[in-house]
């Protein structure tokens, strides 16, 4: 269906795609991975015509549409909602237009041309297209009091549902995402899940949610060494099937009878586990016919992210009563009580994105609560990853001048010491003498990182800390608060970090707190806690 030849892509000096040869199939959704800066975006803006490749060409069926999600919030302004998602289907939408400017200027002349412009709206459903994007955006939280509201009136967080809307709308052959999650809400990207799941076209995207990749993809895309590779399957099983790979090379003594047997095994476990959800089964029909050499280890460098503590705490670890927060008039939370256990690790959400955020920095210091306290138990250590770290590299330091800021003892201060814990974050050699001001977002992290590793707290606070991160990164990160021995308090859109971390669950809302020790599925998942969480939303008069 879409075909991509000869493609290179090169910056100067620097090649991102060097002759990629490749076919996306109807029916299938391909997941692009790769490390940060492989060119995952630049290959989407290829394929949808927005960029031009240095050679070669991409070719879309005769026939066929194309839709993008778009990246840029502001581009229609000028229109309103419905309007703006009807535009998603362009050939429609340019009929549609031509029929009201003939209508407008309404003469027996143009009338057998509406006729024929007729003829073509009806063929392509386009009676329905209103009630249809309608329900499109019901669906996806904007309620029908927007429906004729200018775009420019939106939030931002509104805006990319419209436009993921507009990119939905119309049914198209071809639909190509790049980070469909962000912004949205858990009830909005299971719904999203749900739809791609089932979508019998063919989807390209881009995310770094795990959880969506897993639930949507039937392929993964691997982008490495200026080439794109397919494979079979979501990408849980790409992932655990190119460690296993991995495992094996460095088995060299064992026979290949054994590993083949090995990986036979795999494969069987994994499509036992799969869903029987539409797309999961065509997933486990590929898996099941994949040729054993198709499987091969990853070049991925995941960072080593392991959090020990200098001692374990006692069993007060953080005592909450009767706080409240707003901004700009609006109550954040209030009358919050809680009191945190030792070895909680707790998911802390919330509508309202701005109450997390105030939630971390009133418990931490840096901002001062309406009403009410909390304290801290005196064997606990806390360390705390903001969502937002511009503070801590305001200066021209060196990264080991950097890291070396939180060293307590003189062995820590010794640069070796230093480059070990950078170099565990893939910042090695002359990586490690970069000026923390130049770092761009997922670099901050990691540095971030080090600086937690290093602290060796007891208490873990983390403010979306899944932002501007790799999959590699997020993966490891993951795996590490999964080992971490100690009291975790974190937020996070990441779907997979909430269900395979928490073992509690704290809802702020304006009209007090919800606290389950339950996982985040069974949570978002139960129909009690949803009329709950309903009427803790509601405003109170």
């Amino acid at each position: 269906m879409l075909s991509v030849s000869n493609l290179s892509v090169q910056f100067g000096k620097r090649v991102l795609f060097d002759e990629v040869n490749t076919t996306f199939n109807n029916g299938n959704c391909y997941g692009i991975i790769g490390a940060n800066g492989s060119g995952k975006s630049t290959f989407l803006r290829i394929l949808s015509g927005k960029q031009e490749p240095t050679s070669g060409h991409v070719s879309l069926e005769t026939g066929k549409r194309m839709s993008v999600l778009e990246q840029n919030h502001n581009l229609y302004d000028t229109h309103n909602v419905l309007e703006t998602v009807l535009m998603g289907n362009k050939p429609l939408f340019k009929i549609k237009t031509e029929i009201d400017a003939l209508y407008a200027d309404y003469s027996d002349e143009n009338a057998e041309k509406i006729g024929e412009l007729q003829v073509q709206f009806e063929e392509m459903n386009g009676w329905n297209a209103e009630s249809d994007a309608a329900a499109l955006l019901s669906n996806l939280g904007i309620k029908e009091d927007l429906h004729y509201t200018l775009m420019a009136d939106l939030d931002g967080k509104q805006k990319v549902r419209v436009l993921l809307a507009q990119a939905l709308f119309g049914n198209p052959d071809v639909l190509i995402m790049d980070e469909p999650t962000n912004d949205l809400d858990y009830e909005t990207i299971t719904w999203l899940e749900s739809f791609l799941a089932n979508y019998e076209n063919c989807v390209i995207v881009v995310s770094h949610d795990r959880h969506f990749l897993d639930a949507v993809c039937t392929h993964i895309s691997d982008i490495d060494f200026g080439k794109i590779t397919h494979y079979s399957g979501n990408y849980t099983f790409w992932y655990e099937s190119s460690q296993l790979a991995a495992k094996q090379r460095a088995q060299q003594n064992k026979k290949a009878e054994e590993k083949k047997k090995e990986l036979e095994e795999f494969i069987r476990r994994f499509s036992a586990n799969v869903a029987k959800s539409k797309q999961a089964t065509s997933r486990k029909k590929m898996i099941d016919k994949l040729n054993i050499s198709d499987i091969k280890p990853s070049s991925r460098r995941y960072p080593a992210i392991i959090f020990e503590r200098d001692r374990e705490a006692g069993d007060q670890i953080l005592n909450i009563e009767g706080l409240s927060a707003s901004l700009d008039g609006d109550v954040l939370f209030n009358k919050i009580d809680l009191n945190l256990a030792k070895g909680d690790k707790v998911v802390v959400f919330s509508r309202d994105s701005r109450a997390t955020t105030a939630f971390y920095q009133i418990i931490n210091g840096k901002e001062k609560a309406d009403s009410g306290k909390f304290a801290w138990g005196v064997t606990t250590t806390q360390s705390y990853l903001p969502l937002d770290n511009s503070e801590y590299f305001q200066s021209d330091l060196s990264l080991v001048d950097w890291l070396r800021q939180w060293a307590q003892t003189e062995e820590e201060r010794e640069e070796v010491y230093i480059r070990g814990f950078l170099g565990k974050m893939i910042f090695s050699g002359e990586e490690a003498l970069k000026k923390c001001n130049v770092l761009s977002g997922g670099e901050k992290v990691r540095c971030m990182l080090s600086r937690m590793m290093m602290v060796r707290a007891n208490v873990l606070m983390l403010d979306e800390p899944t932002n501007h991160l790799d999959l590699e990164s997020i993966t490891a990160f993951n795996n590490s608060l999964k080992n971490f021995k100690g009291t975790v308090l974190f937020t996070t859109h990441d779907h997979e970090f909430a269900q395979t971390v928490a073992n509690r669950v704290i809802e702020l809302t304006p009209n007090g707190i919800i606290d389950r020790y339950t996982t985040f599925d069974e949570y978002m998942q139960d129909a009690k806690i949803k009329e709950l969480r309903e009427k803790m939303y509601a405003v109170t008069a």
